[in-house]
């Protein structure tokens, strides 16, 4: 049998669905490399398993180490031996206390907790209890979330940060956390989970005790599927999450250029959002689509296998460089897909942020401010809420008309067409045409929902002039038919 070209080694210090899904990226980013064999170890959460299992991977001859550090600060010497013997290591998601690693690669959990309690503070419009559940001790994403969380929340005097119990990432923790304390839960207005199973888990206990029955709940992962995060947030289970994303193909690539001797960043940040109900359904159906593709190709992958493994040296030769051209087929529609995907996700972002304000949520601004906002500065925060928040005022009163003009939007807020377009262009990267029809497509996508209007009479309502085109647009928008979303 031929020896793989490269043998990586990937330590995880548990095993759950996020996980499970980078590791299923792992291994997809691994089929289309050359001969590059993965070999994966789990400790779930067990410091002294981690330390084994990494001295273990190394005495099997790999060519790299990926590892998630259970702790800061226990797994670090089995990490320096193994970068002590020229093996090159990749940290990832995970932090170390030691500066003996080749390569850095996750999201920023200080930004994480930070942007949660941002958010939480304007749900409750600065006055509060908040109950915190921590994710496990001495963790360098548990210790980053809280330290974001506190300082967002320091802010805000009126806030109160009831406690901040101890939980392992798991459900059954943050349930425990909570049915154990002893403190007052009856006036508890939000509850952190700095997981989305720990939030879960947490709200069951506070369901149990009949406390806090108006309690919100918010995490973090927001991973796609069932029982996910995005799906927990479209259910109103969880008010949000923030998406931590696993990107096990971003991984492999980092550990190829690496062996290969090619430019590599030694710290990678991941783009990361926060999952709202705004835009949940969104990015489920995004999610879905790249999930379901992945599973295609990597079904395909071992149908490939079972038929390689009875065919002879010969058949085996020529069935696998079938294969091997299918494969690259599908994964360049797959990484197509992807990356519209990721367009749109951006271009979701930025709009749902902007967009989609709630008039409780826009940061005031000074009373000299608002009497001269064309002197303003177009950067201020507040300069751009404002003006956002009005331009949607003057788009939604005027929805049904369709002949409204930008001409007549600019009119409607005392600008020239060319102030209105720059404005809006910069301040949300879309123009304002984009806007108005994506106003449009997103009260018609209600009215489909609420409503027993035919596609026809909702395209009309929302200032379309022809169903068929608004059948275009809502495909393009939704990735399905005006008449297929009721389904």
């Amino acid at each position: 049998m031929q020896q793989p070209r490269y043998v990586i080694g990937v330590s995880q210090c548990s095993a759950d669905i996020w996980r499970e899904k980078q590791n299923a990226e792992l291994r997809m980013g691994a089929y289309i490399q050359d001969d590059v064999e993965m070999r994966f170890a789990a400790a779930y959460d067990s410091d002294e398993r981690q330390i084994q299992q990494i001295d273990s991977l190394v005495a099997t001859g790999i060519d790299l180490l990926i590892v998630a550090p259970n702790q800061v600060a226990t797994i670090s010497p089995a990490i320096d031996r193994a970068y002590d013997q020229g093996i090159p290591v990749i940290v990832f998601e995970r932090k170390t206390n030691s500066k003996k690693y080749t390569a850095f690669i996750g999201a920023d959990n200080y930004e994480m907790g930070r942007t949660m309690g941002e958010y939480i503070a304007r749900q409750l419009k600065g006055k509060g209890r908040i109950l915190e559940i921590k994710g496990l001790k001495d963790s360098s994403p548990a210790i980053e979330r809280h330290n974001g969380f506190a300082k967002a929340l320091s802010q805000y005097p009126e806030i109160q940060l009831v406690e901040t119990l101890q939980g392992d990432w798991t459900e059954d923790s943050g349930y425990k956390a909570v049915k154990d304390y002893q403190g007052d839960l009856s006036k508890i207005d939000f509850v952190f989970g700095q997981n989305d199973r720990m939030a879960m888990g947490a709200r069951k206990a506070l369901s149990s005790l009949h406390a806090s029955p108006s309690a919100k709940y918010c995490g973090i992962d927001g991973l796609p599927g069932k029982d996910g995060g995005i799906e927990l947030v479209r259910d109103s289970l969880l008010n949000a999450s923030y998406i931590y994303p696993t990107h096990g193909d971003q991984l492999i690539q980092l550990a190829v250029n690496i062996l290969e001797g090619k430019p590599y960043k030694k710290e990678n940040l991941l783009k990361s959002a926060l999952v709202t109900r705004d835009n949940a359904n969104v990015l489920l159906l995004e999610s879905e689509e790249i999930m379901r593709q992945t599973t295609y190709l990597d079904q395909l992958h071992e149908k490939a296998d079972t038929y390689l493994q009875k065919l002879d040296t010969q058949r085996t030769i020529t069935f696998l460089a079938i294969g091997i051209i299918i494969l690259l087929l599908i994964t360049m529609v797959l990484f197509y897909l992807y990356h519209i995907g990721q367009m749109k996700l951006r271009r979701e972002r930025v709009v749902n942020t902007l967009w989609n304000l709630k008039p409780e949520e826009v940061p005031q601004m000074a009373p000299e401010t608002l009497a001269n906002e064309e002197k303003a500065d177009d950067n201020e925060p507040a300069v751009v809420s404002v003006f956002i928040t009005r331009f949607k005022e003057a788009v939604e009163a005027r929805l049904d008309e369709s002949e409204l003009s930008i001409e007549d939007l600019a009119a409607d807020m005392n600008l020239s067409r060319v102030q209105l377009y720059r404005k809006v262009k910069s301040f949300t990267g879309s123009t304002p045409v984009e806007l108005l029809r994506t106003a449009r497509l997103k009260r018609g996508y209600r009215l489909l929902m609420t409503t027993d209007k035919s596609v026809s009479e909702v395209a009309y309502q929302v200032g379309f002039t022809a169903p068929s085109y608004f059948t275009k647009c809502f495909k393009e928008e939704y990735g399905v038919l005006p008449g297929d979303a009721r389904h």
